[in-house]
């Protein structure tokens, strides 16, 4: 078993090849907490070949130096050491001003490309990562392609952040953007939950052990929670918060994604386009989901961690009178043979007790309760808790005998954490550059998954609806437990 203090290491590139990386936004906040530190890593690993990033970003009057000063304060953020990030921001970053939507303003874009590449001798591959306010994918994609950056000596590929639409309408709107300049293999919609280790192993998981696949299935699973808490309230993210809510923060993609994973059929090969086909699948096979089984709720205030929080209608930049939901909770019905009958819980809330993201399996009860005529024996049902984050790892809980001449029973984990067994893990969004990179659309969401989901959401976000208020630090409205069905309880936390 490898040492927990050792990283795991990443393998080779397949074939990347020299490339550049041109990083819409390059001064923003993502960029400067995420990219920029995960393409410095991918760099320091050897494992992206020989990548050059040109900034580009509206805000500032920045040149090359400036902005190479903004990047190494970024990784020095990130835990960088300032000396290696001063060397590869000095020889690998540019910066080029992104003064508007003009074609004039692309075709000056694309003579810096051009000039950097002949100076470095670059081939022609290209990323065009649109780390972006949404209104500006479907202009920045066209600009580009109007250009001729959509084609051009090597390989050209445009990474688009979520939220990828705001519902059916505007999704398929940006989808028919994209594809007027772009086609469908070039298009990265990027979704970091996809990047975690965690979840790419629940493919593993289920097709590579058959003591799970045998059971994944509606004679021995009684339901399925998936779930992301978070303890932090809306922080400093009101105005965007205010026109999303948790549905479309949280739901529409990130745990419409893991209710893919979780429902598909096994795939043809582990190739992108067998899983995308299963993904779409399972999506396509969802009921339309009933009002009545959705649960709003908004937090008020309350105490977390012993501190007093304030109400989300207090917080700056809400209205006092909001209707945003911070807490969602509904139950989703999968037609399939597979699943035929089992309720599907999703979760998503703010200023809960604990931050957590998980999916957890609750297997039926035995047909016959050979113990109960014992006072202390109160079996539960055995479960499969898959931790996302944070704590990564999975946790299989079933009965045992208490030792001692009472009969009594005791519920216990037999569980498996990848910080034991491989050390840290690497950043989601490594892995997805990464797989940029190298031409891998596996975890990234394909055009007809991004429909398929919000098919399901948008009549939910059209319906008229209430919020039912939640103390912070509890974990959401008490209707939200009568979704499970049967009336048992829903899992809460740990």
């Amino acid at each position: 078993m490898p040492s927990s203090a050792t990283p795991n290491p990443r393998p080779a590139a397949k074939d990347v090849g020299p490339c550049l990386c041109v990083l819409y936004g390059g001064t923003g906040d993502l960029a400067r907490r995420k990219v920029l530190p995960a393409l410095y890593r991918l760099h320091a690993q050897g494992a992206a070949g020989t990548c050059y990033v040109l900034g580009c970003s509206k805000g500032g009057d920045l040149d090359d130096a400036s902005y190479r000063e903004v990047a190494v304060e970024a990784l020095a953020n990130a835990g960088i050491a300032r000396n290696d990030a001063g060397r590869w921001v000095e020889a690998r970053l540019f910066y080029h001003p992104a003064r508007g939507s003009e074609p004039s303003d692309f075709e000056t874009l694309a003579a810096r490309i051009a000039e950097i590449e002949a100076r470095h001798q670059l081939p022609g591959n290209r990323v065009f990562y649109l780390a972006l306010p949404p209104a500006a994918f479907g202009p920045t994609a066209g600009g580009l392609a109007a250009a001729g950056l959509a084609r051009g000596p090597g390989w050209s590929r445009i990474v688009v952040e979520k939220p990828f639409g705001r519902d059916l309408a505007s999704a398929r709107a940006l989808n028919a953007t994209l594809h007027q300049g772009w086609k469908e293999p070039q298009i990265y919609r990027i979704d970091h939950y996809l990047g975690k280790e965690t979840v790419q192993n629940l493919l593993v998981f289920r097709f590579a052990n058959a003591m799970f696949e045998s059971i994944w299935n509606r004679e021995h699973v009684a339901r399925v929670e998936i779930t992301v808490a978070e303890e932090l309230g809306v922080e400093r993210r009101a105005a965007y918060y205010e026109q999303a809510g948790a549905l479309r923060d949280i739901v529409q993609n990130h745990l419409t994604q893991l209710l893919s994973l979780v429902a598909m059929e096994a795939p043809v090969t582990i190739a992108a386009d067998a899983i995308r086909a299963e993904k779409v699948k399972a999506l396509r096979s969802i009921r339309s989901i009933d009002p009545a089984r959705v649960v709003w709720g908004q937090y008020g205030a309350g105490k977390l961690d012993g501190k007093v929080v304030p109400a989300y209608r207090t917080e700056t930049g809400v209205a006092r009178d909001s209707n945003t939901e911070t807490f969602i909770a509904i139950r989703v019905d999968v037609d399939s043979w597979r699943w035929q009958g089992v309720p599907f819980v999703l979760r998503a809330g703010k200023r809960m007790p604990g931050r957590m993201t998980e999916i957890a399996l609750t297997f039926r009860a035995p047909p016959v309760s050979l113990f109960g005529r014992f006072d202390a024996c109160r079996p539960q049902s055995d479960a499969l808790v898959i931790r996302l984050q944070p704590d990564e790892g999975f946790a299989l809980y079933f009965e045992v005998k208490k030792p001692g001449s009472e009969f009594s029973l005791a519920r216990q984990p037999l569980h498996f954490m990848y910080s034991e067994a491989f050390g840290p893990l690497p950043e989601a969004y490594e892995t997805l550059l990464l797989d940029i990179f190298e031409g891998d659309q596996t975890l990234f969401v394909h055009a007809d998954e991004v429909e398929e989901s919000w098919r399901l959401y948008t009549p939910l976000l059209e319906a008229p609806h209430a919020v039912e208020p939640y103390p912070a630090g509890t974990w959401g409205p008490a209707a939200a437990d009568r979704l499970v069905a049967d009336g048992v309880p829903a899992r809460r936390g740990a």
